[in-house]
């Protein structure tokens, strides 16, 4: 094989593919090992309850973040009223709080003697919790209320961007021929962004899935509490691997209803340019009463957590200082997060070269594989990746111990390789989607130019691509650092013995009680989550 061909860059995206799916395939496997009546005790026992709480949660969940998402981004895109252009990029708060941090911080506003009820009591002229108490957040609906008003901008931002690329004809036409606001929105509007929403929606509850601190915090035991617990709690792995399954079943059928609800849908368009979306200036109660439905979502989601975050950070600072071991944790939760980042990012990079340098359907098939780690939640990563970093350990150990040298007995578990590899495997999509996204600005008569000059498919990459898609390379990453921050599921199930980060000492202060303890652990995580939030802002 030539060199100068190009074909090893096909041989490179089907071994990353594999690197990526090596869990799910090492999952598989595992769970076959199970004894034989290991199934119908988990089914009687765990799944029954857990799969049917599952898909409450998610449909509750879902119901949510469709009905605010499109709402308030028809809002923002074709009305102006009082706070519009701030409330616009505000709403996309809400996705610096992982689920987790709402879940804590709420659990302490919300508490019966908490700031809320507190001051109701006070107002009404009550003496007591036992006189008057608001109902218990922990619940199936306080669960839902809660991801729905953090999960809101996966819908928010697709529909928002619909909105403001599709022609306004349409609308145009229908405010002409008399319909009315609630008409337009009905007739046009939620047809034109269902493959927007059905997307956004598909997102969030992925990320409802993966979620295990605030359904467990909210006394919700979904399929994902349920792997957390049977491996840790009971020992249990090929029962574990047996429920993670279950997870990704639910995980591609979320991925192929969304994939149909689009399927065969189109945006027909014309030669003419495309006129901008008149706003319809709102005046009087209806111009607050807009104003008020945008403000909600941030004032929920962002606002009244991140104010509790922050006065609790200050108490705790103001009281006995810097938590011991905050400074290392955040440090290694930093390294953590940079050397996954660093990997996914040039991983990235080599899959989105292998696109442009020899596109192909082996080479697209790869790609998708790729990226389906992104839909995998960090349970079943974690769940997959044990066999197969088990293995490879004792490998290790043997060869180590032919050398004659200290063989060590959890040599990628113990060094937190494990935790890197599922990191770069659920987030490597995103540097993929990035990357790609720069690399479709470089003009293909670039590599031609280059070809016929003499340069190779490795010199075209070197010289051209990696130079004009460093902005690209660097929001990727931004991203993706981010969220190794705020990944929990994951790091608390393959953490290196005695390591902590953010996100794991917010979960066991939060789990023990001590929710002041963790304060400051929360605030530089949504700290942190406010880089991406920002980014695309500007982008908006």
């Amino acid at each position: 094989m030539s060199p100068r061909s190009g074909s090893g860059w096909q041989l490179v995206a089907i071994l990353i593919a594999f690197l990526v799916m090596l869990p799910v395939l090492a999952l598989v496997s595992f769970a076959a090992q199970g004894s034989p009546g290991l199934w119908s005790h988990l089914f009687r026992n765990v799944l029954a309850s857990a799969l049917g709480q599952t898909i409450i949660l998610l449909s509750g969940v879902g119901v949510i973040v469709a009905s605010i998402g499109t709402v308030t981004a028809w809002l923002i895109a074709g009305f102006d009223f009082p706070g519009r252009r701030i409330l616009g990029w505000a709403l996309l708060l809400p996705l610096a709080v992982p689920t987790y941090i709402i879940a804590y911080a709420y659990l302490d506003i919300l508490h019966p003697i908490g700031p809320v009820q507190t001051l109701l009591r006070d107002l009404l002229g009550y003496d007591s919790p036992r006189d008057f108490r608001l109902p218990d957040i922990r619940s199936m609906t306080g669960c839902i209320l809660l991801l729905g008003f953090v999960l809101y901008p996966y819908v928010y931002l697709p529909v928002r961007a619909l909105f403001a690329t599709q022609a306004a004809n349409l609308l145009e036409a229908s405010r002409t021929l008399g319909a009315g606001p609630l008409r337009v929105f009905w007739k046009i509007v939620l047809p034109l962004a269902r493959p927007a929403i059905a997307a956004g929606i598909a997102l969030a509850l992925m990320e409802t899935l993966n979620d295990i601190g605030a359904a467990e915090f909210l006394g919700v035991r979904t399929l994902t509490v349920s792997v957390y617990s049977t491996w840790l709690n009971r020992t249990d792995l090929p029962g574990a691997s047996q429920i993670a399954l279950v997870m990704l079943v639910i995980v591609v059928s979320l991925v192929l209803i969304e994939r149909r609800a689009r399927k065969g849908q189109r945006y027909a368009g014309t030669a003419r340019r495309h006129l901008p979306l008149a706003r319809v200036r709102l005046r009087g109660p209806a111009a607050w009463v807009a104003t008020i439905l945008c403000a909600l979502p941030v004032l929920i989601g962002f606002v009244a957590p991140a104010s509790y975050l922050v006065q609790h950070a200050w108490r705790r600072y103001v009281f006995s200082g810097i938590p011991t071991g905050l400074w290392s944790e955040a440090l290694q939760t930093a390294l953590l997060a940079l050397i996954a980042t660093f990997i996914a990012v040039v991983l990235g990079l080599l899959i989105a070269a292998a696109t442009r340098l020899q596109p192909g359907p082996v080479t697209r098939f790869s790609v998708r594989v790729a990226t389906l780690g992104y839909a995998v939640p960090g349970t079943i990563l974690a769940i997959g990746l044990l066999p197969v970093i088990i293995f490879a350990d004792r490998q290790l150990t043997g060869l180590l111990g032919m050398w004659g040298a200290a063989a060590p007995q959890l040599i990628l578990l113990g060094s937190g390789a494990a935790l890197i590899y599922a990191y770069v495997a659920r987030f490597l999509a995103i540097a993929v989607g990035g990357i790609e996204a720069g690399m479709t600005r470089v003009p293909q008569s670039m590599d031609h130019a280059a070809r016929s000059l003499g340069q190779s498919p490795a010199g075209v990459f070197r010289h051209i691509h990696m130079p004009l898609s460093r902005a690209s390379m660097i929001g990727a990453g931004l991203l993706i650092f981010v969220d190794c921050v705020k990944e929990l599921p994951a790091t608390l199930l393959l953490r290196p013995l005695n390591v902590e980060t953010l996100a794991t000492r917010l979960y066991g202060e939060a789990a023990r009680g001590t929710y002041e303890d963790a304060s400051i652990a929360a605030l530089l995580i949504v700290l942190i989550g406010m880089v991406p939030v920002f980014l695309l802002s500007n982008r908006i």
